[in-house]
């Protein structure tokens, strides 16, 4: 069978047949362009875990400027597909058939940037880049288990993650906060901190962008950032308990029902808009990537969100306009902007009983 030839970005590569290409992901692929550009890696050492084609790699060479370039992959068909793209595109670099594991136990070289975007979890590789990490290092980390993170499958997510997983409206952002805390711990253990840049949630897949800073302090402050979460299937609210072993109610601080808790789970920031705001910078307003990180730019950056469909449901009306509902919470001093985790969700500091009668309010109006 003739290889299919793609071209995309700088890069012009040829899929051979049984390796691995998703054209879909190529919206990740420009976002974490933008992303290394954004952080300024040029001249940066880089090993990508997960290969395929080679088409990343290629693609962070050629348009984020990356100097030492490594590509491993254990499909042997795989790694020869990498070798000869990297020939078509003139780039000198090693590239390996070999297995992560036995990488990183037999490697003393240290990366500044790491990107791992393995078929599945990636909890079980996470030991191994940290192994091959240092003070300062990138993590580009990709889940595409978002079934199980998401809650469709809970006692795989406590075996995988030891988290306690939503199953709602609240589902993917409850998911990626999991996948942080997860990454956080097993961090630790190798006394790094966790820095965490940007976050995303999109389609069938997770993705972190993390630095790893070095030092017992930093790992002891990464950890106070994660918590556990509540929720009321009778209100509908939410809250957060930081902290390692906090006091846990199980009764709902809003209408005094009983509560679902989970996690553990990442409380804090899930995005540095100043570094969004640079990535938009280097990338194609048309493009999806841009729309994404858009995004992330405008919403509000504290956990969790409001289902409107699921309020108005409650309050046994129909539909709401998101900006009607936003305008009169904003005439009260409250902070609202919608949510790259659900198109229907409302992010405000705003208690729910504020919330209600704001939708209530918007109805009326209409």
């Amino acid at each position: 069978m003739i290889d299919i030839e793609v071209k995309e970005g700088s890069a012009e590569i040829e899929v051979a047949e049984g390796v691995f290409f998703n054209p879909k992901m190529k919206c990740l692929r420009d976002i974490s362009v933008a992303f290394l550009n954004a952080i300024g890696s040029k001249g940066n050492s880089l090993i990508d875990c997960t290969s395929a084609t080679g088409i990343r790699g290629i693609r962070y060479f050629k348009e984020a400027g990356i100097s030492g370039l490594t590509l491993l992959d254990t499909n042997e068909k795989a790694a020869k597909n990498t070798l000869k793209n990297l020939k078509k595109n003139r780039i000198k670099a090693v590239s390996l058939n070999i297995d992560l594991e036995k990488f990183a136990a037999g490697s003393e070289q240290k990366f500044n940037i790491i990107d791992l975007d393995p078929f599945g979890s990636p909890a079980p590789y996470v030991r191994d880049i940290l192994k091959i990490s240092e003070d300062g290092t990138i993590v580009m980390l990709t889940a595409t288990d978002t079934a199980v993170l998401c809650g469709a499958h809970s006692k795989a997510c406590v075996k995988q993650y030891a988290s306690a997983p939503m199953h709602n409206h609240l589902c993917k952002e409850a998911g990626i906060r999991i996948l942080i805390s997860y990454f956080m711990r097993k961090a630790s253990e190798f006394n790094f901190g966790t820095e965490l840049l940007i976050s995303i949630s999109d389609m069938h897949y997770m993705r972190l962008f993390l630095r790893l800073r070095k030092g017992a302090q930093k790992a002891y402050d990464s950890m106070m950032q994660t918590g556990f979460g509540a929720y009321c299937n009778s209100c509908f609210s939410f809250s957060c308990m930081p902290g390692i072993a906090p006091a846990i109610s199980s009764v709902c601080h809003a209408c005094g029902s009983k509560t679902k808790l989970f996690g553990p789970i990442f409380l804090g920031k899930l995005n540095d808009k100043a570094l969004a705001g640079k990535m938009l910078k280097e990338m194609d307003e048309s493009g999806c990537g841009y729309k994404t990180i858009s995004a992330v730019c405008k919403e509000l950056d504290t956990p969790f969100f409001y289902h409107l469909p699921t309020l108005t449901r409650k309050l046994k009306t129909s539909s709401v306009p998101f900006h009607k509902v936003s305008e009169i919470l904003e005439e009260k001093g409250f902070i609202c902007t919608r949510t790259a985790f659900n198109e229907s969700g409302i992010k405000t500091d705003a208690p729910i009983a504020e919330l209600l009668s704001a939708i209530s309010k918007a109805k009326e109006l209409r």
